[in-house]
């Protein structure tokens, strides 16, 4: 039997530790806290599921795939993991990321429609549309709840035979190995898949930043189904109505400033309120003064270009991530992809490469032209 190490049980550690374990693989998950535990990414309470990428086929395709695998594990769950609430993307330009966005969903016969700004009063209690050009419809679009679906995911991996250890895990050079607080644990295949630690382990084009999440108490005609999610990208805002009594989400995708993903502050910074609040003004007017309901601190693992890194460091050992901004929501479809890269049936596209030059570009992601950095180095390897 093949076997593997999976280290790091975060959405897309843990979606891949299922799928393998599924397809035959011996597999043991290693996790230094636990899945779905608040330090992760995936542990913010919701995220967006979209298949609009700007003039990108291939994660608008991926995106598609996963939505049927997040309803299919949702089922086998018994709980309702997506919520199809859709999605109104707000452009502001009439030949922007959004018309790219259109003409790619076309193509791949996946739902959308372009909409007249004023037709965001059929969407919203309450919109103001007077600075848009259109609206571009995702009506299979929708909310995850995030932080469950990672625990449910975990829980469906240890339920198909995972075994999962709990410790900290560090490479073993030269290896196909980890070590797990001393311990050498060795396997076929090593992938790591440890968010906001792999930039501490390995030589990889990724920078970690603090990102902000707001969610504002709303009244009950701004829940979720009943009103979809949203998208500003020219101006990196997100959002989506009230899931769960947590509020109504209103955040920025901008990046925020480096960060320390194990010991760093977990408080929001007062800007990044007073910057939601100046969006809810502009777009849901009575929003304005909605106070904070709920807030949280995650973190994103960004390359320069926002393309994942899925690469072999060394043989045996994979480097899996830089996923977040649109990760989340491929977990599923993901999963299998990887597995057939581990199985041999396919090699990973040379845009998730290490070798490559990464340029600096943000159009896989909600973030518009806003908070993109220098470039960092394309080029990666085993940190000393």
């Amino acid at each position: 039997m093949k076997s593997v190490i999976v280290v790091g049980a975060g959405i897309w550690g843990s979606s891949l530790a299922l799928r393998l374990a599924e397809t035959g693989w011996q597999v043991t998950l290693v996790e230094q806290h636990k899945p779905g535990h608040v330090r992760q990414a995936s542990a913010g309470e919701t995220r967006l599921l979209r298949c609009a990428h700007g003039d990108d086929e291939w994660y608008a395709r991926l995106a598609w795939e996963a939505r049927e695998g997040w309803r299919r594990l949702g089922e086998r769950a018994g709980e309702e993991l997506f919520l199809e609430s859709g999605m109104v993307w707000f452009a502001g330009r009439p030949d922007g990321w959004e018309h790219a966005s259109a003409r790619v969903l076309k193509n791949l016969d996946i739902p959308g429609e372009v909409l007249d700004p004023a037709d965001g009063r059929r969407f919203f209690p309450d919109y103001r549309g007077d600075d848009l050009s259109f609206l571009l419809w995702e009506p299979h679009a929708g909310v995850l709840r995030a932080r469950r679906a990672t625990q449910v995911t975990a829980g469906l991996a240890l339920a198909a035979g995972v075994r999962l250890v709990r410790g900290r895990a560090v490479p073993v050079p030269g290896e196909s190995a980890v070590e797990v607080d001393g311990e050498v644990r060795r396997a076929d295949r090593v992938v790591w898949a440890c968010g906001a630690w792999l930039p501490g382990l390995f030589d990889v084009p990724v920078a970690v930043t603090k990102q902000d999440t707001l969610h504002f108490a709303v009244p009950a005609a701004w829940s979720v189904p009943e009103t979809p999610a949203w998208v500003d990208y020219g101006a990196s805002a997100y959002g989506h109505g009230d899931v769960d009594g947590v509020g109504m989400k209103a955040t920025s995708d901008a990046e925020g400033g480096p960060y320390e993903p194990e010991g760093g502050s977990r408080v929001v910074d007062a800007s990044s309120v007073e910057q939601a609040r100046g969006y809810l003004r502009r777009r849901f007017p009575s929003l304005a003064d909605a106070p904070v309901l709920f807030s949280q601190v995650c973190q994103y693992t960004l390359t320069p270009d926002a393309e994942w890194i899925i690469a072999e460091e060394s043989p045996g050992v994979w480097l899996l991530g830089g996923d977040s901004g649109h990760g989340f929501k491929h977990a599923p479809a993901l999963a299998a992809y990887v597995a057939a890269i581990l199985d041999g049936e396919r090699v990973p596209e040379p845009r998730f490469g290490l070798g490559h030059e990464r340029a600096v570009a943000r159009g896989l992601r909600t973030s518009g032209d806003l908070g993109v950095g220098p470039a960092s180095p394309g080029f990666g390897g085993r940190r000393a």
